[in-house]
């Protein structure tokens, strides 16, 4: 119910300012790995949804689960913002206590999307785990989305934390 607030259920087209982002549009899904220095490595499932109301941001949700589908692992949301025709902005709430504002470059090459963001500013609750900086590469190819997560923790250089690829499931 609460999508139907927040996204339109009558198709509207992406604000002027965002249309350049609409390849990621939709709800996409498959298999992620993580490792990192501090952790044994792990592989999950993951479901990413990009939508719009007709602004100039994209919603973002993002969810993941072990890779048996047993238990839920984490989640993230907030927006997708464009700054200018190659600079985008991502703005993320985590459950863990954790806010991340990321900003890079929108780069569109023989019909790929290229998003490099690098962190520029993390907020931490008193109960978050210390992380210092976070960087993201997202890449959309037709119907697969493609990530890497690179991450600065608990003492530790930033250094690569997660990967998946996923298929559109729908073009939302």
């Amino acid at each position: 119910m609460l999508a139907a607030v927040l996204e339109p259920e009558t198709p509207v087209a992406p604000h002027p300012d965002i249309a350049h982002l609409a390849p990621l549009l939709g709800t996409w899904r498959g298999r992620g790995r993580g490792e990192y220095p501090t952790i044994q490595p792990f592989e999950y499932l993951e479901e990413v949804h990009f939508g719009h109301v007709g602004r100039p941001f994209l919603t973002y949700r993002q969810r993941t689960r072990a890779a048996d589908g047993s238990r839920p692992m984490h989640s993230e949301t907030g927006y997708l913002r464009a700054s200018g025709p190659d600079r985008i902005e991502l703005i993320l709430a985590h459950p863990t206590g954790i806010t991340e504002i990321c900003e890079g470059r929108l780069v569109t090459e023989d019909g790929e999307l290229r998003l490099e963001l690098d962190s520029t500013a993390i907020g931490l609750s008193s109960s978050a785990k210390s992380v210092t900086a976070l960087g993201r590469t997202i890449t959309v190819a037709g119907d697969t989305l493609e990530y890497s997560l690179r991450m600065a923790a608990v003492e530790q250089p930033l250094t690569h934390h997660l990967a998946a690829t996923m298929q559109r499931t729908n073009r939302g």
